[in-house]
Order: C-alpha cells, then structure tokens, then sequence
C-alpha cells in the first residue's frame, strides 16, 4: 500500500459541504461537478478495509458544516457500513453544528443513477442549493457506441480503434453490461474522442453519453439480435450511421427490426449498413488461426470508411489502417480484405413510411416480443442475514415470501398516487407485471349457447363489476389476463425438476420494484409457457443446451437458413415454449431466466357483449372455444378460451379494458348497418341495448339494419330470442339473417345484403348511415363487393368511384371492420 492513499479529496479545501462516496462511476460525476463549485468538496474511499479513521481525519476541512454520506444499503431502513466508519471517525460532540448525514442508496436507486446520471447530478446539486444550470455537461467531441454479445469480440476493434486516434486525440472508454435481460449477456462499450488538454476530457463518459436517450451517438455498432429485442436505436443521433455486423441480406434484416425501430429510423434519417465479417474472413483467411483479430480488422475498415463520410475513399482507409496491421498478415491478403470490405459494406434500403408495417409478413410482425432497454442489472448490496438484493431475478426461500406478506408496504410495486377523488383505487398486487389498470370482477353466468352435441361450443358470460369502477363505453373490448391449465402447469414443474411451491422474486412491469409469488402462481398466472414461441427463442436458449445437436438445430431454426423449419413448427405443429424444451431436454435455463425468455401472458381482448347504460355494475362477453387438433394427433386448446369455459360462478378474474374502433355515431338519428359472424354479434348487441334504451327514453333513434350469419339457426342462431324480441319492437328496423347450411344453396349475409342493396346505398351515401363487419376476415372482400355493387346500381357510381366513396368513409368512421 505504499504511496497509496486511502482517500482521495477533490474541491473546495474551505469547503461547508463535503461528499463521501467509494471510488466508482457516481465519485467520478460527483469529482467532476465539485471540482467546478466553490465551498464544496469530495472525498473519495479508495481503500475501504483497513479503515483509515486518522488519514479521513485530516483530508476532510475543518470548516465542513454539513457531510454526506453516500452508502450501498438493501433497503431504505438501514445504515451501511461506509456510514458507520464515517460517523465513528468524525462525529465530535464539540462541535455541534457539524452533520453528518447518510444518502441511502438501494440497488433500485443505484440501477437508476447509472442509468441516468443526470438524475444523480440533480440529487447531488440538491444538496448543497445548486442547480445542474450552474454546470455545464455538454460535450463537444465525437461519441461512439458499440452493443455486442458474446459471439461477436471487438477487443481486436477497439484496440485498433485506440491506436489510430490515441495519437492525436483524448479517446476514453467505458464498458457496461446488461447480463439478464438476454442470454449471455450485452455488452454496452462507449467511446468518447475529444481534443487533448480540453476541459471535455475531464467529463466522465457515463455523463458525456449516457445510456438513457439523453445524449445521442454520432456512431454506433450492433448485432441485429440486439435490433429486434432492445431499443437500440434510441442512443443514435439523427442522421448517424449505423453498421450492423451480420450475415443477413438487407431484406432478412428489415424482417427482424421491429416497426417501431424502424419507424424511428426513417424518422431520424439514420444509415443503415451491414457487413459479413465472419464470410469475408473465411473467404480470404481460412488458413489463419486467429480469426477474431481479421473479423476486427475487417469492422474497423467499416468503421473508418462510416467514420470518415465524405472524405474517406478506400485509399484514405487503407492507408490508416496499413500501420496498424496485425503481424502476420501478408501485404496482398489485407489488401483483398479492404478491397472486399469496400465492396462488401452494403447501405439497407429503408422503406418508406407507409410501407413501415406492410413489407414485415404477419408471422414476422406477431413474433416480435416488447423491446427493452439496455438495463445496468448488477447492482448488489449483501444483507444483514448474509442474503443479496439486487434488482433482477431470483429464486427464494418462503422466508422471502414471509416478508412480503409481513410488510407490504415495503414489497407491493408502487404506483401512481391515485388521486384523492379516486373511489376504487387499483390493487397493488392485482398483476403487477401489468402495465395497464387491471380489476377484479366475479363471474356470475357462465351459460352455453350451442347443444352440447354441437361441434362448436359457444358460451354467454356475464360479470359483475360492482365496488371495483369498472366503467366501460360501447364497443369496448374487455382484456382477459387468463390463466394456464393447473394440472399442465404442475406436469411441466416435474418434468423440469422444479419444485412447484419454491418462490421466485421477479421484477415487475418496467423493472422498478419485484414481487414473490410461488413457481406454481409465476407459471400458472403470469408466464406464457404454452404460448407460441418466437423464432429469437431458439437462438435464446441455445446457449443452454448441453447436447451440441441440439444446441446446432436450435440455432438453426433461430437463423435466416431455418425459417422455414420455424415456420412448420409455428404455422403447422403450433408448437408452444414447453414443448421447444420438451423437444429439446438438454437446453434447461434456470427458471428465473426462462420465466424473462418467455415473457409475459398477454391479455386476450374481446368485444363486450353489453351496453353499461341497460346493464349497470356488469359486463357481457360471448365467447367461443379455441380448439384444434396438432399434427401429432394432440387436442390443443386456445389458452385464454379454455380458461373462460372453465369458469365456475363466484370465481374471480382480472380484466382491464381496451378502446376499440367499434363506436357508436355522435348522433342518434344517423342510419347504421350492422354486420356479425358467429361471436361477432357481441359488439352490436351492445349496440342493440343501447339503442332500445334510448327509444325507451324517447330519443329519436335513426333505422338499425342487422345482419347475422352462422352455419345454423337451431345450433348457432346467437341471441336469437332476444334478436326476435327487437325485430318485434323495431328497434332492429330490418334483419338479414343468413344460415349457411340449413337450405340447398349456401346464403351468406353478403347475399342479403343484396337484397337490400337499394336501402344500403342510400344509407351510406345520402343519410350519413355507418356501416360495421365485425367477425372472421373471410367474408370482407365478398361484403366490400356487395356494398361496391349497391353504390353502382343505385347511386350512378363508377365501380372505381365506388371504391374511394368507401375508403373515404374509413376516414370518417363510417366503415368500420373488426375482424380477426
């Protein structure tokens, strides 16, 4: 330890105010904003153990008022040790208007002041009646990021990047890692390159270019996996260049970004480009044993051609990186790599903005999960009882449980403060992981509609909603959070070896607090095990799997080359996340990080078969069962039906609510059609209710035209007492009902349409009338038609004018399609 101090004092040496923190990122943000600010300094721990009560004694000024003590603790109820030492070594009862004070960093605070320094900076300033207005955190050199995972290696790349700018100019490093949110972790390294001797050099690289949208990337490398499961391209600044390291062509990549991070690169005209560095090594350096430095070579001519924009051709590049040539390499095979990196780095052809979401096909669309954000997840603090909290997941002990039973204060997730007129506040532990208002309502029908001997079973569910606040609007749809099958859930819990009544501490929606509940209560309620996997879940547990044949076909299908073996398993066998592991035994993940691969159930939204105004403190679904039988001769059944047909009256059920397009015209006189398949005749019986209650009411209500359509009126004539009932009182002015297999010729409700073709068209076209499809997507090219046809007979259109006249009618919301 000789010539080594113990602390380090930075600041003011008359300073009032003075900061203890250890040696880490938050000492360098707060050594460079005290270091700028008179009559406040900072002492930085260097050497914890052993404590060095005397050395504190003299680095801290004798005129210090007020010292701050910033420590690691697990929760907001304790002191840590840093405190103590502190206190112990400079408390003197003499001198009674000296204070010291303890600034309680939980990990939850910690992850959020390296996540946002800025937010650390405004605490820090805070404390002695500064504002960040009184420093300057603006950074003026160039600012660099590069997002990899352990199957790409820049060390070779940055060092190459070091030497060529190092001679010249201030280049600083800092590397971070996200080790949860994907398997094998993220590495997250930042470059900042500024002039030397400059004031800028002396800003820390956590503040210069922080990791939360403030400050934005002049350049940034990354892996498309990275593209389609985080929210990369938040970091990069408009118009920058993005290089993608991948085997990809452009259009394979478009299919794996998401739309919403493709919509924000055409809105930041950011660049896109790509290139193999693996194929281009291959080609030209298969005898070379070290593979990894020419990859990097190869990146780093990328890098310098991107870098370098205008002024850069390939003999500038070339000659930039000449002396920086690894030992080895021939003079003609590194003049074939930066001929073939020049020939090879290919700009993505983003496509315009309406094409955003029509070039992904919809298999491609439905299997991106919710991009994350890059998340600092190694915070840890040790416990009193020898335990670790850290923000991130973990199996624990039912005394784990017994805490958050004990003191729910301290564990349920914090939410909004509800406002004081709130009269049902939200249930803190009602789904948690949701991030939408969720309510607890009971069942109180559960009545099937078709013969048991049908081959379809349609039921009519009714809940109450009373002291829960429930309000719903017509049309709405109502959002399920259903639950998996028990007996499947424990079958899964044995085959996997886990111990179904274990607690799991995961984080909630966003990651700001945690919550326990039971393996069993985690993957019956919350995680979607029989739900249908992703292609990135291939490529995710890949990495666990002992068996390399297992471990290579699950690459495989997770690749560009496996796609159409993914989509067999998809489209054909339906295959679900259990039966990926089932298939392949030896990629087992520890359960709190399969819980995080899998994610979330989503709610399962459907329409609301109820009007509020009739029915009060209730809500109505109509709902059919989702089942099919699996190439494998297995019955499978949709999740969140199977749940709802097993519901027993009195059983409670989480729901929130979903605006919908299914709305009812402002004015009451306006004529509207409507048009139902099967179930959906849910959203118009609400309508239905509404409208006989306003006639009860003596509005004037404009003609109601409905159609329906099933296989068979015996069976599947849905509502039908109740259809009669409005026939009779004309609050349904004209019925078209078609049941297709009852006569000798197949009638759909298109056909009658047809029949009131003249009436539809004047509707529509000269009484402001509003027409809405709900029900499956089959029928809607054959009902367009009917109404195309309608307009062309009856109001002298054109089939093409007919057409616009339609479009145009979607813009007013006056042609309404819901289908599924």
């Amino acid at each position: 330890m000789t010539g080594y101090a113990p602390f380090e004092f930075v600041g003011d040496k008359n300073a009032r105010t003075v900061f203890v923190l250890l040696n880490s990122q938050a000492a360098l943000i707060a050594k460079y904003l005290v270091s700028r600010i008179a009559g406040v300094a900072l002492v930085i721990v260097r050497v914890l153990r052993p404590w060095a009560a005397d050395e504190l004694q003299k680095v801290v000024p004798s005129t210090a008022e007020t010292i701050h003590v910033f420590d690691d603790v697990p929760h907001e109820a304790t002191r840590g040790p840093l405190f103590a030492d502190v206190f112990a070594s400079l408390y003197d009862p003499t001198r009674p208007r000296q204070i010291i004070r303890s600034q309680r960093v939980t990990p939850d605070k910690g992850k959020e002041f390296i996540s946002n320094p800025s937010l650390f900076c405004s605490h820090l300033m805070s404390l002695f009646d500064h504002s960040l207005a009184d420093v300057s955190l603006e950074h003026t050199g160039a600012k660099l990021m590069f997002l990899s995972t352990p199957s790409n290696h820049l060390s070779f790349f940055h060092q190459l990047l070091t030497d060529t700018f190092s001679r010249g100019i201030s280049v600083r490093r800092l590397t971070d890692y996200d080790v949860i949110s994907k398997a094998g972790g993220i590495t997250a390294d930042r470059i900042i390159l500024s002039p030397k001797k400059s004031e800028d050099d002396y800003l820390p690289v956590s503040l210069a270019l922080p990791l939360n949208g403030e400050n934005l990337t002049d350049f940034m490398c990354v892996e498309p996996s990275l593209l389609k499961s985080h929210s990369i391209l938040d970091y990069a600044k408009p118009g920058s260049p993005v290089l993608v390291i991948t085997s990809l062509s452009s259009a394979e990549l478009l299919e794996n970004i998401p739309p919403q991070a493709l919509a924000l690169a055409l809105q930041r005209e950011l660049r896109l480009f790509t290139i193999d560095a693996k194929s281009i090594a291959s080609e030209l350096c298969g005898d070379v044993t070290n593979m990894e430095t020419v990859e990097g070579l190869i990146m780093y001519l990328a890098f310098l051609r991107l870098y370098l924009g205008k002024a850069s051709n390939q003999d500038v590049v070339r000659k930039l990186a000449l002396g920086l040539v690894p030992g080895g390499l021939r003079d003609d095979v590194f003049s074939g790599i930066s001929t073939r990196t020049w020939e090879l780095l290919h700009r993505v052809e983003l496509p315009v903005d309406h094409d955003v979401a029509s070039h992904i096909p919809d298999a491609a669309a439905n299997s991106f999960s919710t991009v994350r954000r890059f998340e600092f997840n190694t915070v840890a603090v040790e416990t009193g009882s020898g335990q670790t909290v850290y923000n991130g997941s973990k199996v624990a002990s039912w005394h784990e449980a017994a805490k958050h039973v004990l003191f729910p204060s301290v564990f349920t997730p914090l939410l909004p403060v509800p406002p004081e007129t709130e009269e049902f506040p939200q249930i803190p532990s009602l789904h948690p992981e949701a991030a939408e208002r969720t309510y607890l309502v009971t069942c109180t029908v559960n009545r099937r509609l078709t013969p048991l001997d049908y081959d379809r079973n349609v039921f009519h569910l009714e809940f109450n909603t009373e002291g829960t606040g429930l309000k719903y609007a017509i049309g709405e749809a109502l959002g399920v959070h259903g639950w998996n099958d028990a007996q499947e859930v424990l079958d899964f819990c044995t085959w996997y070896g886990l111990d179904p009544d274990r607690v799991i501490t995961i984080p909630c929606h966003g990651g700001e607090q945690m919550h326990s509940r039971t393996i069993f209560q985690v993957l019956q309620q919350q995680i979607d095990l029989f739900g249908e996997p992703p292609k990135s879940f291939y490529t995710d547990i890949a990495p666990y799997a002992t068996e390399p044949v297992e471990r290579l076909a699950l690459q495989f299908i997770g690749s560009p080359e496996g796609s159409a073996t993914f989509k067999k398993l998809n489209e054909k066998d339906t295959i679900s996340f259990a039966q990926v592991l089932e298939r392949y035994p030896s990629a087992k993940p520890g359960i709190e990080t399969l819980c995080e691969m899998i994610g979330d159930t989503k709610p399962r939204h459907y329409s609301i078969a109820s009007a509020q105004s009739v029915v009060g403190n209730r809500v109505d679904l109509l709902v059919v069962t989702v089942e099919w039988t699996a190439p494998n001769g297995q019955l499978r059944y949709g999740q969140c039906t199977r749940y709802l047909a097993g519901l027993k009256v009195g059983q409670k059920v989480t729901v929130s609510i979903k605006p919908s397009v299914m709305k009812l015209p402002q004015n009451d006189a306006q004529p509207i059609i409507m048009a139902g398949l099967g179930t959906g005749a849910a959203p118009f019986r609400a309508f239905l209710q509404h409208r006989a209650w306003l006639s009860q009411q003596g509005t004037d209500v404009g003609p109601t035209y409905y159609y329906f359509g099933s296989r068979h009126q015996h069976q599947e004539y849905l509502y039908g007492e109740e259809i009669e009932t409005y026939i009779l009182d004309n609050t349904i002015t004209k019925a078209g009902l078609a049941f297709s297999r009852d006569g000798p010729k197949k009638v759909y409700i298109q056909h009658k349409m047809l029949e009131d073709a003249q009436t539809l068209a004047e509707m529509l076209k000269n009484q402001n009338g509003v027409f809405y499809l709900c029900g499956p997507t089959w029928p809607v090219p054959d009902v367009y038609e009917a109404l195309v046809g309608a307009l062309v007979k009856n109001e002298n259109m054109t089939r093409e004018s007919a057409g616009e006249f339609l479009e145009s009618l979607k813009e007013e919301e006056r042609y309404v399609l819901e289908v599924y």
